[in-house]
C-alpha cells in the first residue's frame, strides 16, 4: 500500500494537468547516446535501425528526464511498452483525482 501512495505522489507531481505534456531533454537523449552505444551498429551517433531510446520509469509516472533512467529497447518492445506505461499511468492519474476515503 506504501508503493501505490508512493506511485500516486509521483504521478501527481509530474502532472501539472490532466493534459500535460511532459518536457523531453534531446540534450539528455544525446548523452545518452554518447554513454550506450547504439545496439544495431555500434556507433553513438547516427541512425539506429531496429532501435529506439525508452524512459526505463516512464516520465509520465515521475521518471527522472535523465540518461540513467534510459535504455534501447527494439522498435516493437518500445511499441509495447509505451502502450503499457500509458495505461498504467491513465490509471494512476484517475486513482489520483478520485477524493481520499
Amino acid at each position: 500500500m506504501t508503493l501505490r501512495l508512493s506511485i500516486l505522489t509521483l504521478v501527481l507531481l509530474a502532472c501539472s494537468g490532466a493534459g500535460a505534456r511532459i518536457e523531453r531533454s534531446q540534450a539528455e537523449v544525446r548523452a545518452f547516446r554518447a554513454q550506450e552505444a547504439c545496439p544495431a551498429t555500434g556507433r553513438t551517433r547516427g541512425a539506429c535501425p531496429g532501435w529506439q531510446v525508452d524512459h526505463s520509469v516512464p516520465l509520465c509516472a515521475g521518471g527522472p528526464d535523465h540518461r540513467s533512467n534510459m535504455a534501447w529497447l527494439t522498435v516493437e518492445d518500445h511499441r509495447f511498452k509505451t502502450l503499457v506505461d500509458l495505461r498504467e499511468c491513465r490509471k494512476l492519474r484517475a486513482m489520483a483525482a478520485r477524493p481520499a476515503r
